[in-house]
């Protein structure tokens, strides 16, 4: 058989997470959590659970963390697996035999061939992101897929194209990174929502424990000026790619950590409000700051940005102590 689906998805009809509908100041955050979130929802299961790995964000230097669902988490969670695939075989081979056994592949793709990315990459950059493959029909060359914080369909060229079916040239590329996605089979693995918020608090307590020992803002601060220097001697192109790493992640993840403080809220567990208004501050100053930078880097004209992250830092600092008083880890 040429096809098969994990569900009966169509894009059409598709009801995204809440998590995606919301007002937000990011709508998108990065395409692996964004992808979990819908794949999480499409199962059955309650995504905002596995969000508390965003508290121990921190700022690595050259990026703020990439921050992702720990495996672990959603094992822990979920009963979900996701393992890394060897590519022994073409990935549209792998893609159809996984979905025949229940699998489902996160696949690092070219943005090139996705139609849902028409405002920016689709048929214009050879970008890389990540999918989830739900659905394949090698004879009409269709697929389901999911992308970012939605639910998407390709065909024709698109598919040839993604899945470099008779390329033009020959492919000089390392094969992608690809994991598999096992779901549980039992449904006494979709607990009552209290039993999961236990399990998620404890997981989101771990979190905690490896949190930065130095307020990452603050280290962020020291190095801006520098980071400001070096890139007006560069083009926009490169600054999207600077703020994606860098502040984008950073206004992303606190918001996730805010939006995951208010579901623990309204699960029943109080006191948490102060924390969570702290890290949307961190949120929503950060997409400020997004756009105050490219302006600098548009003018070519440095301008001192410190005093913009001191608010930011004081919000981390305070975040942090009200989550402690009330988690205790």
């Amino acid at each position: 058989m040429n096809r098969a689906a994990l569900w009966d998805l169509d894009p059409a009809s598709y009801r995204r997470h809440e998590l995606h509908v919301r007002p937000r100041a990011w709508s998108e955050s990065n395409c692996y959590v964004d992808l979990c979130v819908e794949v999480l929802h499409a199962a059955g299961f309650e995504p905002y659970a596995c969000l508390g790995f965003s508290l121990a964000s921190d700022f690595e230097g050259d990026q703020f963390t990439f921050f992702k669902p720990p495996p672990q988490d959603l094992q822990a969670l979920y009963g979900v697996s996701v393992y890394e695939l060897n590519l022994w075989r073409p990935l549209l081979d792998h893609a159809l035999g996984q979905l025949q056994r229940g699998g489902l592949l996160l696949a690092e793709v070219d943005s090139f061939y996705l139609p849902d990315t028409s405002a920016t990459d689709y048929r214009r950059a050879h970008v890389k992101t990540t999918i989830g493959i739900e659905r394949i029909d090698i004879d009409a060359r269709a697929l389901g897929y999911f992308h970012n914080a939605g639910y998407f369909a390709l065909e024709g060229a698109d598919f040839d194209g993604l899945f470099q079916i008779d390329p033009p040239v020959p492919v000089t590329h390392l094969p992608p990174y690809v994991e598999l996605v096992r779901f549980p089979t039992a449904p006494a693995r979709r607990e009552r929502e209290r039993e999961l918020v236990e399990r998620s608090l404890e997981l989101t307590r771990g979190h905690l424990r490896r949190r930065p020992t130095e307020n990452p803002i603050t280290r962020y601060k020291l190095q801006l000026d520098q980071d400001i220097e070096w890139l007006i001697a560069r083009d926009l192109a490169t600054y999207h790619q600077y703020a994606f790493s860098t502040l984008r992640q950073l206004g992303a993840s606190f918001e996730h950590a805010a939006l995951y403080l208010g579901w623990l809220g309204s699960a029943g567990l109080g006191g948490l409000e102060p924390a969570a208004q702290y890290f949307d501050h961190i949120s929503q100053a950060a997409k400020t700051l997004i756009l105050k930078l490219a302006r600098i880097v548009n003018s070519k004209r440095a301008t001192d940005l410190r005093s913009m992250l001191e608010p930011m830092e004081s919000s981390w600092e305070r975040g942090m102590s009200e989550v402690l008083t009330r988690l205790e880890p």
